[in-house]
């Protein structure tokens, strides 16, 4: 492989699609995804159709299947490092069978929780494959919760913070902040009556949901819909913000 693609594709809604993406899928000739397992099928097949609706020439597309990883461990850098090291073994493997241009869709954007820029340096620092590799923006789930919700991410000349919900735990809130990963409904151990919440779920997509008022009397309903709406799919991608004051 002579060139390699790192294309941000926004938070689910296929419009979301830039201009410079639609480009960019045009030069690849493998597109590499790496597979959730059955229950996030439906992340590959989105994937497929943005393809099939923006892409004009033949293409591959090579899935690779993820590893397996403890969702709970006591060692989470080190797990996470594991992960990353074993991602990347299978990525190298599956680049040094390509010749030409291959192609990863990322969800959103490369930059923002996401670890494939993470291992395709791992990649090229073991040798044994080289290439060069570009990087192309998408739109964030932060950005869209933001569009959706019709709001603003911060007060007049306030920072916001942008963190997961086990850091949410383990700092607690201060302003606003834009919590993402957060399987454990983290927003419900944050103590206080004056906290506002905007939440979503598969935004940009059919089964978008979204949610917003006082945390203390909406948090519950999160709880619910969020457990609803994993058991139907069998898989959730959610974000909020929350606010005090």
């Amino acid at each position: 492989m002579r060139m390699l693609s790192v294309i941000g594709i926004g938070a689910g809604d296929p419009d979301q699609v830039t201009v410079q993406a639609i480009k960019a899928m045009r030069r690849v000739d493998v597109f590499f995804v790496i597979g959730k397992g059955a229950d996030k099928r439906e992340l590959v097949e989105v994937r497929a159709a943005i393809l099939a609706e923006h892409v004009d020439r033949p293409y591959r597309i090579v899935e690779i299947a993820d590893p397996p990883r403890d969702r709970a461990p006591a060692d989470y850098q080190g797990v996470v490092e594991d992960w990353h090291e074993r991602r990347s073994a299978l990525l190298e493997e599956a680049f040094s069978q390509v010749d030409g241009v291959g192609g990863i869709l990322v969800w959103g954007d490369p930059a923002l929780y996401d670890s494939t820029l993470r291992m395709i340096e791992r990649v090229l620092a073991r040798g044994a494959v080289r290439f060069d590799y570009e990087v192309i923006p998408g739109v964030t789930s932060v950005q869209a919760l933001a569009a959706r919700h019709r709001m603003v991410l911060h007060r007049i000349g306030e920072p916001v913070h942008i963190t997961t919900g086990r850091r949410l735990r383990e700092d607690g809130l201060t302003g606003s902040a834009v919590v993402m990963l957060d399987g454990d409904c983290s927003f419900t151990q944050v103590p206080g009556d004056d906290i506002h919440i905007w939440w979503g779920a598969y935004l940009g997509m059919l089964d978008e949901t979204l949610i917003e008022g006082p945390l203390r009397e909406v948090e519950q309903r999160i709880v619910t819909s969020r457990d609803r709406l994993r058991a139907e799919k069998g898989w959730i991608m959610d974000i909020y913000l929350l606010r005090r004051g």
